[in-house]
């Protein structure tokens, strides 16, 4: 049977090869994400059918190919369908499968918490509802004219009365914290100067399985939607004060507590998680309790957010971003950036960041200069944004959302 025969037959019959707990088109609607949910199975998955008896070194050679030729989406969805038929073949593709930083490639959802590539920046666009106060992110260059985009991420942004809040979620239709979909959140202060980013997971040990009673994800039919959530501060955002009202754009620093400055030199690494942390049923009494306890008001500083510290890179100081000075362009009478045909409209939104370093480091001015994020408006609610290595697309995109925030003292 040729290769091509078995690929076909793979994709008819995939539907009915695994038993799993979570229906495939839980995953595969359009108000999802593209990528399929690395749910957590707490009972264990009966192989059926004839392809999850395959001989490893056939199962190994199948998807090695598939995931070479399936280099693009949609056709790379295939990926994630070789993923989804049982237990033996998800393993075979997360094997496979290489981070974003090393193929350049988003296949799964961790790929959204994992650094992005270092020679080429993953170029995505978000579109932003002002009537649903949404943001979604979107991967490729431009919106699709049929709105088939894939989607990535989505934001809701969350008025209180001294703080806003902009929960992220993988799906359109459920930012509810308690939920398996929640990846983080940004929380701005009043003035909407200071941002913090969290994440609903360590990225020092994301690939841990915690099973203690401070777990927050469980099986979707135990989820309560008022069991507080757990989360790590892994950046802060600042954004200078225009006291003055001086001419010319924002200016903005964001320190990555969980990205060591090591991570830019030459052989630096930066933190990748390799899984979402996996939860037990250990923790059924305490969702059912804390579903019958009143939920209290939580305030910018509330215990209650059980917010949890990142600790310190061990491998020295955190990395520090700055926006790249733009220039004053005489004949056009306005602040310019080479955004290198990915930016059309003027806008106060728009930026470069780069690394802010020390010259003691010794760090390369060609590593110094490269722009790590880059975010600007396209047209009415559109905008671009590319990141690079070494922010993941979940940072780089809650760093874009802050600048939708509204910020009178900056301007």
């Amino acid at each position: 049977m040729s290769f091509k025969s078995i690929l076909r037959e793979m994709r008819d019959g995939i539907g009915s090869m695994s038993r799993r707990g979570v229906e495939v088109k839980h995953w595969r609607s359009h108000n999802r994400s593209f990528v399929a949910p690395d749910v957590t199975l707490l009972e264990p998955v009966e192989e059926q059918g004839q392809w999850a008896n395959l001989p490893p070194e056939l199962l190994l050679d199948i998807i090695r190919r598939v995931e070479e030729s399936e280099t693009a989406w949609p056709a790379r969805a295939v990926v994630v369908s070789c993923a989804s038929v049982c237990r033996s073949w998800r393993e075979v593709s997360k094997e496979i499968v290489k981070t974003p930083e090393e193929c350049g490639r988003l296949t799964f959802p961790i790929s959204l918490k994992q650094p992005g590539p270092r020679d080429a920046p993953v170029q995505c666009f978000i579109k932003r509802d002002r009537a649903t106060s949404t943001y979604r992110l979107c991967f490729g260059l431009t919106p699709s004219e049929d709105e088939s985009d894939k989607l990535l991420l989505t934001a809701r942004k969350m008025r209180r009365a001294t703080i806003t809040d902009f929960v992220i979620s993988l799906v359109a239709d459920d930012f509810s914290r308690a939920s398996n979909t929640y990846v983080g959140k940004l929380r701005s202060n009043f003035l909407g100067t200071k941002f913090t980013i969290y994440d609903s997971q360590s990225p020092t040990d994301a690939a841990i399985q915690h099973k203690s009673r401070h777990s927050r994800r469980f099986s979707t039919k135990q989820v309560s939607p008022k069991l507080p959530a757990y989360n790590y501060s892994v950046a802060t955002i600042s954004y200078e004060l225009n006291v003055l009202r001086t001419r010319g754009p924002r200016r903005m620093r964001s320190t990555m507590l969980s990205i060591p400055v090591s991570s830019i030199q030459e052989g630096g690494v930066a933190p990748t998680p390799t899984s979402f942390p996996q939860y037990s049923d250990d923790n059924k009494s305490l969702t059912l309790r804390a579903s019958k306890e009143k939920e209290p008001a939580i305030s910018f500083s509330s215990p209650n957010l059980t917010t949890l510290p990142v600790p310190t890179p061990h491998c020295g100081e955190a990395l520090v971003l700055k926006n790249k000075a733009p220039r004053w362009h005489e004949h056009l009478q306005c602040w310019c950036l080479n955004f290198k045909g990915r930016v059309t409209v003027a806008s106060v939104k728009n930026f470069q960041l780069v690394a802010a370093v020390d010259p003691s480091l010794n760090i390369p001015a060609e590593e110094r200069d490269k722009v790590i994020l880059q975010f600007g408006k396209i047209g009415k609610d559109i905008f671009t944004m590319d990141y690079r290595y070494p922010l993941s697309a979940f940072q780089a995109f809650a760093i874009c959302l802050s600048s939708f925030d509204t910020k009178p003292a900056c301007e």
